[in-house]
């Protein structure tokens, strides 16, 4: 188990948090509800990227087929494709409750709330 210590303090947390980066979904021109699953589902992979980044930073990359420059050049692509494919099947169970709420936000008629199947 990791030492509390060592994990970042609230104020330094909630500044790494405020601060989005570049590739990170945006719900700024969601107008539909279709719109709104897909950065659910974008989010819920870019969220799962930087977690892997994190559980790939502590492995060894060293040994006989280590991969040197290139593996630390492209590791994060390979991160990033791999969060990708989770998000595709299934996830972590983020996607929906996201919509739900990117719905919620940006006051989109959501054809399940009309008693619509979707």
């Amino acid at each position: 188990m990791a030492d509390p210590a060592s994990f970042p303090s609230s104020p330094f947390l909630a500044q790494a948090l405020a601060a989005k980066p570049e590739n990170a979904p945006s719900i700024k021109t969601v107008r539909t509800e279709a719109q709104a699953a897909k950065v659910a589902s974008d989010f819920e992979a870019f969220f799962l990227g930087q977690i892997m980044q994190g559980l790939f930073a502590g492995l060894d990359d060293g040994g006989p087929f280590g991969g040197g420059p290139g593996e630390k050049a492209f590791s994060s692509l390979l991160h990033e494709e791999y969060a990708k494919i989770f998000a595709k099947t299934g996830g972590i169970g983020l996607a929906g409750p996201l919509k739900a709420e990117i719905i919620r936000l940006q006051g989109i008629e959501s054809a399940s709330r009309n008693g619509e199947d979707s």
